[in-house]
């Protein structure tokens, strides 16, 4: 099935549950939908926006949630807990040079999901490790499913993540990835929207 039909068929029956004082989003997703937003965020010290409650990415995902009815799953590690903004980017940037997998709490079946949304901030050209270590623990489960990648920055759009995730799942079809400004999730909205009506 085709993203843009999921998305159709979703968005159509989340309309018709509203109407009728219906079902939550998670069960009609899980029942038609079979889209899954996979996303790690980070709060607390971010760069432009200060101490924040709530990650950026995590925004993100609760707009594509709101707009799709997909289901969700957060990469949650308590690693950067609590730390600065420049002692992270400095650990953040040592993970990343030695190839460093971080461990995660919980985990989530992908085989019920047609298509997955994989999303992150940017930290030194790519997704934060601990999405590497999601990825190798279901360097499998992505076979023959669409995967978007999306990312939240402030000046590296994209950077080298699609082509991580084209690397990390040969067998899917990854499809052209979305980045939004850290400092705009807030209050554009209607970007990540305009993104997801033209897949």
């Amino acid at each position: 099935m085709k993203i843009k039909s999921i998305i159709t068929a979703a968005m159509a029956l989340l309309v018709s549950t509203a109407c009728s004082g219906g079902a939550k989003q998670e069960t009609v997703m899980n029942k038609e939908g079979k889209a899954i937003v996979v996303f790690f965020s980070h709060a607390g010290d971010n760069y432009a926006v200060g101490n924040i409650v709530e990650g950026n990415t995590k925004i993100v995902a609760y707009y594509i949630t709101e707009l799709t009815g997909a289901a969700q799953f957060e990469i949650v590690t308590h690693k950067y807990d609590g730390m600065a903004y420049t002692p992270l980017i400095k650990l953040a940037q040592e993970e990343t040079k030695n190839g460093e997998l971080p461990e995660y709490e919980g985990d989530v079946d992908l085989s019920p999901y047609d298509t997955v949304f994989i999303g992150g901030p940017v930290w030194w050209g790519t997704y934060p490790q601990v999405m590497f270590t999601f990825f190798k623990k279901h360097a499998d489960d992505l076979k023959g499913k669409t995967v978007i990648p999306f990312t939240t920055h402030e000046g590296s759009g994209l950077a080298n993540c699609v082509e991580d995730v084209k690397d990390a799942f040969p067998g899917a079809n990854v499809r052209k990835g979305f980045s939004i400004y850290g400092h705009e999730v807030r209050t554009e909205k209607a970007k990540v929207e305009k993104w997801l009506n033209g897949l």
